[in-house]
């Protein structure tokens, strides 16, 4: 009786489940639901399992979000280096789109100086230390 009991909790947990990839993984969940066994003692165990499937996706998708808003503007390149490196932290970000991301943030007049350049850096820390010293 007790694995009807977590089936009927989970099922009421799956009800606030909604959107995206979310959706697709709750009628899969709910069709394993209806024809096995329930694979989870607790309720609990389910919630876990549902915060290892999504919780990750978030932070990343806000950190890259967050890395794409960050613009020079009116800072000094070493201002915006270490706001970019914050930024960077758990985004995932790294090689070719890491340093995409921040000639993209740079303003007009390093990107116009980086242009005249014989040749440009390549990591993303031959990046920072560059413009830094260009600005």
């Amino acid at each position: 009786m007790k694995g009807a009991i977590v089936k009927e909790q989970i099922q009421w947990i799956l009800l606030y489940v909604q959107g995206g990839s979310a959706d697709v993984w709750k009628e899969i969940l709910l069709e394993d639901l209806e024809t096995k066994e329930v694979k989870f003692r607790l309720a609990g165990e389910f919630l876990l399992e549902l915060r290892k499937e999504f919780e990750g996706g978030d932070k990343k998708s806000v950190k890259v979000a967050e890395l794409r808003k960050i613009k020079q503007e009116g800072k000094t390149m070493e201002e915006f280096v270490q706001e970019f490196k914050r930024a960077t932290r758990r985004s995932e970000y790294q090689g070719r789109a890491l340093v995409k991301e921040f000639k993209r943030g740079m303003n007009g007049e390093i990107k116009r100086k980086l242009i005249e350049v014989e040749r440009p850096p390549f990591s993303i820390k031959q990046w920072y230390n560059y413009t830094i010293n260009l600005d």
